[in-house]
């Protein structure tokens, strides 16, 4: 875990003046490490306790993918605006430079009980709350969190009211 850190390249000012956006794209290019990371997540008690993986759009997708396969949950996605049919829950929540909403098929929610969500970043909280918002009033119960990377200065940790697990911390 000790070269993931390297990987993760700091664009400043992106996507808008003031946030140093944290790029983990890099993991991806080195299959030994992204193995490695993928192993890691998927043995966490959050997932190993769930009944499936909810992955967050978009990079969310890719950590979730594999962790699904690795652990055999199945695997649910949260989208932006205007990427699924069918019978939709939304919600909207506060990005740190703006607003977004998520969508979760009703239907895909159905089989299962209870939840891990998995991304690839925690900053400021609000697109995951969204998601376990989004679980809890179907009903479902939220495990937690499986990120790769955390910044824990923006203190996103202490405004959710689950469990979270992160592989590195900024």
């Amino acid at each position: 875990m000790e070269k993931l850190k390297d990987l993760i390249i700091t664009y400043d000012d992106f996507p808008k003046e003031g946030i140093a956006f944290k790029d983990l794209i890099a993991i991806l290019q080195e299959p030994g490490i992204f193995k490695e990371v993928v192993l890691k997540m998927s043995s966490s008690n959050i997932i190993k306790n769930a009944e499936a993986i909810i992955s967050v759009d978009a990079r969310g997708f890719i950590f979730g993918s594999a962790i699904s396969l690795q652990s055999l949950k199945p695997m649910i996605v949260a989208r932006k605006p205007g990427k699924l049919p069918g019978e939709l829950l939304k919600k909207s929540y506060k990005l740190e430079y703006g607003y977004n909403s998520l969508s979760i098929q009703k239907e895909s929610l159905r089989k299962y009980q209870s939840y891990a969500i998995v991304d690839d970043l925690l900053a400021t909280g609000g697109t995951v709350n969204c998601v376990s918002s989004l679980i809890e009033e179907a009903g479902k119960k939220n495990f937690g969190l499986v990120v790769v990377a955390e910044l824990k200065k923006l203190d996103a940790r202490s405004k959710l009211k689950f469990p979270i697990d992160s592989l590195i911390k900024f």
